[in-house]
């Protein structure tokens, strides 16, 4: 296998193009990254399990979200959500507020402090990603700018009936 770390056959970079190695030297760099956001997640003032800043994230995005809608987003059950929400909501980063119409429905909102754990979350991140990115070389960041901007344009506008795409 290749991979970023040199691990594997020793080719760390030399994919020549070929989309399955590229794909597995990808893989190593998503997994990296996830450790280091992890590690960026734990430095928090507040730790929060990743499942915990998924759903303040979902209620970021969606505020006033009911707690079925939530489940769903989080392809959760309902009771596991509901206990989801008491631990977020003991820890004053989620309130329930009723629905204004809907006297049985309840909302769900991000707190201040909800934002404000988001907030340090996402510049934690950030800082120590931005750490990784100083020690490459600038051609090599470049690069990897070029690269992101393609892959990001190819995953929204693929192309129809690409080879190699359809796993064995």
């Amino acid at each position: 296998m290749t991979r970023l770390d040199g691990c594997g056959d020793g080719q760390a970079g030399g994919t020549g193009g070929d989309p399955l190695s590229l794909a597995l030297e990808v893989a190593d760099a998503v997994d990296g990254l996830a450790d280091l956001w992890s590690l960026a997640l734990q430095e928090a003032s507040l730790r929060l399990s990743p499942h915990q800043l998924r759903a303040l994230r979902i209620l970021d995005a969606a505020p006033g979200l009911n707690l079925t809608a939530l489940a769903d987003a989080m392809d959760i059950g309902l009771p596991t959500a509901s206990r989801l929400c008491d631990r977020l909501e003991a820890a004053g980063l989620l309130e329930r507020v009723l629905h204004p119409h809907r006297r049985r429905e309840v909302r769900l909102n991000l707190t201040g402090r909800g934002w404000q754990i988001l907030a340090e979350v996402a510049s934690r991140r950030s800082h120590s990603l931005a750490g990784v990115l100083a020690a490459m070389e600038p051609a090599g960041r470049e690069a990897l700018g070029r690269g992101l901007h393609a892959f990001l344009a190819a995953q929204h506008d693929p192309p129809r009936g690409g080879a190699g795409t359809a796993p064995p």
